[in-house]
């Protein structure tokens, strides 16, 4: 038995049997699915297949996992919620995932092959979103991350120059610079000649925090076209900034949910939704790590995400990394919600738009 599958006790370190943890799993189960406390009678039937065990038995094992604090026991019913905890362990534990059935894959390649990469993105909440019924986020890769493939300097009139930068990713970005004077047409050969030897295949923050030094050690000397690149270099790659961080789609989904029935839930959606700084902070600090990762309310280090879970996996643009997840409650089919996330992540890093 591997590390992760053993969940244990905080107090005395105690390993669930194997009929705690077919029960608890059962029981977290059971209420996914009817968003309801579970009793011991139901339970007992529920799986009666499995391991025949009465009323009474099962009463006592529930009351073990609550005493480990897996389960709790809500004061208006008889039956058992699971806690953070009892979900921890139910997602460790999941052995299969469920697949996206054909309708669903179709779905997903027909919302991301439409527009260009950046409505891609876009796109891409909106379907993570449809297919969860959850709030669908991706947030943007920097554009800082990306590789140079080639510089253009278009010489638009006599003092005025177009920039155009080809990144990977098929990501084209431009500026356009005012000089005091005459742009010399053969400056701008050599500049460009130059530029392209020296700059292709760097990324872009490379560019921005090193040119000065670069272009120092060229023997163009301090021509006015010179000045002009270099005065100019910050406000160039500050355009490469995305604008948008983060984009949301699916707020409506959270509503239709028991969970967030009461006037104070529905509030802590709004606030949640609301504040783009808290979804960017969730999606950030993983992007050096594969695979999904889910984490549960209170694991969560902001308490507005207490009764949230959010499952999240990272995307690759280029040499550029964004994140992508959705937040639902924590009462979520998770098997089926990884294999969303999983999916469309693979997706986006593997589409046209982004070789």
């Amino acid at each position: 038995m591997t590390d992760k599958d053993k969940i244990l006790n905080n107090d005395d370190q105690r390993e669930l049997s194997e009929r705690e943890r077919q029960i608890l799993h059962k029981i977290v189960h059971l209420y996914i699915l009817k968003a309801s406390p579970v009793g011991s009678r139901f339970l007992s039937k529920y799986i009666e297949n499995d391991m025949k065990l009465s009323p009474a038995t099962m009463r006592n094992v529930m009351s073990d996992l609550e005493e480990l604090e897996y389960i709790s026991h809500p004061h208006t019913s008889a039956g058992r919620i699971p806690t953070d905890k009892g979900y921890r362990f139910y997602v460790n534990s999941l052995q299969s995932f469920e697949k996206l059935n054909s309708a669903e894959l179709s779905a997903v390649k027909k919302t991301l092959s439409q527009g260009d990469s950046d409505n891609l993105l876009k796109n891409a909440s909106k379907i993570l979103g449809l297919l969860s019924k959850y709030l669908g986020i991706v947030k943007f890769p920097h554009l800082r991350d990306l590789i140079i493939q080639k510089i253009e300097l278009i010489q638009l009139s006599s003092t005025r120059l177009l920039v155009v930068l080809a990144l990977e990713s098929k990501q084209i970005r431009t500026v356009t610079l005012e000089a005091d004077c005459e742009i010399d047409s053969a400056d701008l050969d050599s500049l460009s000649i130059y530029i392209n030897e020296r700059l292709t295949a760097k990324p872009l923050k490379f560019i921005r925090d090193n040119f000065a030094d670069i272009i120092r050690d060229s023997d163009m000397g301090n021509t006015p076209l010179v000045r002009l690149f270099t005065e100019s270099i910050d406000r160039i790659f500050a355009s490469y900034q995305s604008s948008e961080r983060v984009h949301i789609a699916g707020t409506p989904n959270l509503l239709d949910y028991p969970e967030f029935e009461t006037p104070e839930r529905f509030k802590g959606v709004i606030e949640l939704i609301e504040d783009e700084d808290v979804i960017v902070h969730l999606l950030d600090n993983i992007e050096n790590k594969d695979g999904v990762i889910i984490s549960i309310g209170a694991e969560h280090e902001n308490l507005i995400m207490s009764d949230y879970s959010l499952i999240k996996s990272t995307y690759k643009m280029g040499s550029a990394t964004g994140t992508i997840g959705l937040i639902g409650p924590k009462r979520m089919n998770y098997g089926k919600m990884i294999t969303i996330v999983k999916y469309i992540s693979d997706y986006l890093s593997k589409h046209n738009d982004y070789n």
